[in-house]
């Protein structure tokens, strides 16, 4: 099975948090948070993203209550995730996102403390949580 290379994206109004993955390794790791302004990304860095990766398709997270039903923020992401597909014509794929920022600060604050807990770095890193989660589930 070739490798193929996923992006992640953790998305939000303020800032997205991106990753990249090889499946055949399951693996992800924390590339950038890009600022948003109430969800509006810039999309000359996505797509600059985009172009150096050359993903195979990119996972967005998907921001659920606790209970599975839906918040304001779902219907948020799946647009962004529309608007990824719209533009760039890349493959999309939507993952629970469920736990992924209090897993993020988990990881972070054991690696790092306080310190590392800064929001872009919780934002790449849940993009990271987002991806390997989509590979134990695929």
């Amino acid at each position: 099975m070739a490798s193929e290379t996923l992006l992640g994206f953790d998305f939000g109004t303020t800032s997205i948090g991106v990753a990249v993955g090889q499946q055949l390794t399951g693996t992800a790791r924390a590339l950038t948070a890009i600022k948003a302004q109430d969800g509006i990304p810039n999309w000359n860095l996505i797509e600059k993203l985009l172009k150096e990766w050359q993903p195979n398709y990119v996972v967005v997270g998907l921001p659920l209550n606790m209970d599975g039903t839906e918040q304001p923020l779902t219907d948020r992401a799946r647009k962004f995730a529309n608007r990824l597909h719209g533009r760039f014509g890349v493959r999309v794929e939507m993952q629970d996102e469920r736990l992924s920022t209090v897993e993020a600060r988990a990881d972070l604050f054991e690696r790092g403390g306080f310190r590392a807990l800064q929001k872009g770095q919780v934002d790449s890193q849940s993009a990271v949580i987002i991806l390997e989660d989509w590979f134990d589930t695929h």
